[in-house]
């Protein structure tokens, strides 16, 4: 059996008391996408928070491609986190920096690159997501749809393992939304890396979804290809899938009063 790209292994993590992540066991396949669904407040952030190491589990191991970042010094989290590139839900740019110097700014900080290549690089980079010739451009001249674009190009620059997207078709009008989805398709195919996103998006899950995987409770309540999502037993799944929200109670839970 093949080393997945992420291992959550029987995972916990708790504020104050308030558990948020109940023994999460997933394994995310390598050079696949796959989407961790599930509604406000399900964990779905920490996961995040936790994959790349700025949060530590109370419980479990946390392994990307066969290493247990739980074990790591700041160093070994430093070099883990430059296999790992990120989408944030805003595409969270630097207002002050032109596009060119936005997608630039990890090749500068992590590389040794000489200006020649930084530049080479981010033509290439902002091309391939469908953005040529925007370098001199301010963020503030873009539309949400092309923040979002520049956000996945810095994400990618420097050619990582993983990629993350923190809900990418999050404030975009449906016809954007439907072009994020099929750019991430497209890139992923290209890539082959492995992309991992945190979505609500129910839609757009099942358009570019190879495995989900559903957090309710803090718990992973169903994972599956998008098929077998999809025709879930599940009631907590099928009332997701529904947006019939709030979601029945798991077992063991109360029903809370209206």
């Amino acid at each position: 059996m093949s080393v997945p790209a992420v291992e959550f292994a029987h995972v916990s993590k708790a504020f104050s008391g308030r558990v948020v992540l109940q023994d999460v066991d997933l394994r995310i396949p390598a050079g696949r996408t796959t989407v961790i669904i599930g509604p406000s407040g399900a964990g779905k952030s920490v996961f995040l928070k936790l994959l790349v190491g700025l949060l530590q589990p109370d419980e479990g191991r946390i392994l990307v491609e066969g290493e247990d970042l739980t074990r790591l010094d700041e160093e070994g989290l430093y070099r883990l986190r430059r296999r790992i590139g990120m989408l944030f839900q805003d595409g969270a740019l630097f207002d002050s920096m032109t596009v060119g110097e936005n997608v630039a700014f990890p090749l500068r900080r992590h590389t040794r690159m000489r200006e020649p290549e930084i530049d080479a690089a981010v033509a290439s980079v902002l091309a391939s997501v469908g953005l040529p010739g925007t370098q001199e451009r301010m963020p503030s001249e873009l539309s949400g749809g092309m923040r979002k674009r520049v956000g996945l190009a810095r994400a990618i620059v420097l050619d990582p393992d993983i990629v993350l997207f923190d809900e990418p078709s999050s404030g975009l009008d449906p016809v954007t939304s439907d072009a994020i989805d099929q750019l991430i398709v497209e890139m992923r195919e290209r890539l082959g890396k492995t992309f991992i996103v945190i979505s609500h998006d129910i839609v757009g899950t099942f358009r570019i979804a190879d495995h989900i995987a559903m957090l309710h409770g803090g718990r992973i309540v169903a994972r599956g290809t998008p098929e077998e999502i999809r025709h879930s037993p599940d009631p907590v799944v099928r009332a997701f899938l529904r947006r019939n929200i709030p979601l029945p109670p798991l077992p063991g839970e109360r029903e809370e009063s209206p």
